[in-house]
């Protein structure tokens, strides 16, 4: 399954939740350097979903803030998941 994210670096806390255009928000502490935000980011998003961080694969956004990662897993529970978590309000 593939979907889009909104990575935000340099956050105070980080974070899976809500959405932003359409995309799923990640805020991660790392900042945008040399890719260390991008797999701060895919393995938050593992975290959140429960996934293995090989089951998070980035397709495109290399190094861009919006990015389009593959879900390994079962469509079903994916979407219940991402559903939550699009619907969670960010804390800060």
């Amino acid at each position: 399954m593939r979907i889009t994210i909104k990575v935000r670096p340099g956050s105070n806390r980080p974070s899976v939740g809500g959405s932003f255009d359409g995309a799923l928000v990640v805020r991660v502490k790392e900042r945008a350097v040399d890719g260390q935000a991008t797999e701060a980011a895919l393995g938050a998003l593992a975290a959140a979903l429960g996934l293995r961080s090989s089951d998070v694969a980035l397709v495109t956004g290399a190094t861009s803030t919006t990015k389009v990662v593959d879900l390994s897993g079962d469509p079903a529970e994916l979407s219940a998941a991402l559903a939550l978590l699009s619907e969670r309000v960010p804390t800060a």
